[in-house]
């Protein structure tokens, strides 16, 4: 995907995302989604920093660096939403492009991708956004009902249970 892409993905997915959290479609939800829009687009960004140092599609597009990124708000208490917009950078570029990421690097150059993809001059390019989006919106709408908080990041009943009943 290019910058295009990547941004009208992380735009679709803060309004989405916005009435996920927000329902009532009132001043509330439009208040989440001005909150969800700079960091979900910073972070669907941020990965094509590399390309100004480094490897592209692997300095920056990796599991190490969304791990620091998922870290922030457990650790600092900050960014807590940037990290969906790495992520949503990624799946783009692996489900998204013909070319894939290196998601082990330093310690594999391997691209992964799926065949499925468009490059970025297709006339496909922004159809494939906008699927995937609604893809990534339905997965992170089944995170926030079932499985976890997004606004406070507690986990749900269903998923608490389980983890209390984990051996220590």
């Amino acid at each position: 995907m290019n910058k295009k892409g990547h941004v009208l993905n992380a735009i679709l997915l803060a309004i989405g995302l916005g009435y996920v959290l927000q329902p009532s479609g009132d001043v509330e939800t439009f208040r989440t989604i001005a909150e969800l829009f700079v960091p979900i687009v910073l972070g669907a960004l941020f990965p094509d920093v590399d390309t100004a140092f480094g490897k592209h599609r692997k300095t920056l597009h990796n599991l190490l660096v969304l791990g620091v990124v998922l870290a922030y708000p457990i650790y600092f208490g900050n960014l807590q939403f940037v990290w969906i917009g790495v992520a949503t950078h990624y799946l783009l570029d692996v489900v998204g492009s013909k070319r894939g990421i290196a998601l082990f690097y330093p310690l594999s150059s391997t691209e992964y991708g799926l065949p499925v993809g468009v490059t970025t001059s297709s006339k496909w390019a922004d159809t494939f956004t906008v699927v995937i989006t609604l893809g990534e919106l339905a997965a992170l709408t089944v995170v926030q009902f079932y499985l976890v908080d997004l606004n406070t990041g507690t986990p749900r009943a269903m998923v608490a249970t389980a983890i209390a009943s984990l051996p220590v």
